[in-house]
């Protein structure tokens, strides 16, 4: 299968091409010279991109998107995590649609904080985006595939959860205060964390990708067995043979990261329907577990 992807470079897309994704011919979308014939320049914020990028393709994979975690969520950065998400979904979406020889399948990221805070109600692909920052983002950044869909093309919006990988994303901060036995719930631990495993999570796109190819629409990517942050601040302390104990109010969340605490005490608990009715079977329901192997150096 050849595959077109944007985003290779990050976290996840680096691990789905040494991962599910071995073995097929994978072309990287790159904002720079191209260093070699496995990739293509594009500059998705101008919407340019070659429509020669697309001949033989069967597959398109979007990870684009500022990371989240990297600086204060100034409101230019908050124009940045938009822009870095919307514009390359868009220009992505818009050759997709005008190729005349399509490819069948159109897998771009999303969000499982598009729900919002739900609280203690289980939500699901059925349910309707929440209000919010995050939630207006992730509505903004869906639409943005609608003209891949009203081609005619199959497009799966990835709602992902948090992955666990010591090294990226969620767990990184963390690493610090938790080894040094600092860790503790967030914000009184209520709210429901949206977690899985990194090996799931490659897993699960592989699943969307290859076999159930009638899937369409949201997917949520998320373990089936949510935890409140006391939960998952108990696994982790654990995982590390530390004590997390020490209660970080939500005010000191906001002082030391800013807008990025609104997803640290954000509630969502969220269960992937679609996967768990599609037959696909989690390594980790367990969050200790996931945790453990996420902290083994491998």
């Amino acid at each position: 299968m050849r595959i077109l992807m944007a985003g290779a470079s990050g976290f996840l897309g680096n691990r789905l091409i040494t991962g599910p994704l071995r073995g097929h011919e994978i072309v990287r979308l790159v904002r720079r010279a191209p260093r070699g014939a496995d990739e293509i320049r594009w500059t998705p914020a101008s919407g340019q991109l070659d429509p020669a990028a697309l001949d033989g393709v069967d597959a398109v994979i979007n990870l684009s998107g500022a990371n989240i975690g990297d600086q204060r969520w100034t409101p230019a950065f908050r124009r940045l995590l938009r822009d870095s998400r919307v514009e390359p979904t868009r220009t992505l979406a818009e050759a997709i649609a005008k190729h005349s020889q399509r490819p069948m399948t159109f897998i771009s990221a999303s969000g499982i904080n598009i729900y919002g805070d739900t609280g203690d109600r289980v939500v699901d692909e059925s349910d309707t985006p929440g209000e919010g920052f995050f939630p207006d983002l992730c509505r903004v950044w869906e639409a943005s595939t609608r003209p891949a869909e009203q081609a005619g093309v199959r497009v799966v919006l990835l709602r992902s959860g948090v992955p666990l990988e010591k090294d990226e994303g969620f767990l990184k901060p963390q690493m610090l205060p938790f080894r040094l036995g600092i860790g503790g719930p967030i914000a009184g631990g209520r709210q429901w964390v949206p977690w899985i495993s990194l090996d799931d999570w490659l897993r699960a796109v592989g699943f969307v990708l290859t076999e159930r190819t009638d899937l369409t629409g949201p997917v949520n990517v998320c373990a089936p067995v949510p935890v409140t942050n006391a939960e998952f601040t108990k696994a982790f302390g654990a995982a590390l043979h530390r004590p997390a104990l020490l209660p970080v109010p939500e005010f000191g969340v906001r002082l030391v990261v800013g807008g990025v605490a609104e997803l640290a005490v954000m509630s969502t608990r969220a269960v992937p329907g679609v996967l768990s009715r599609a037959g696909f079977t989690f390594r980790h329901q367990d969050v200790r577990s996931a945790l453990t192997e996420a902290l083994t150096d491998r």
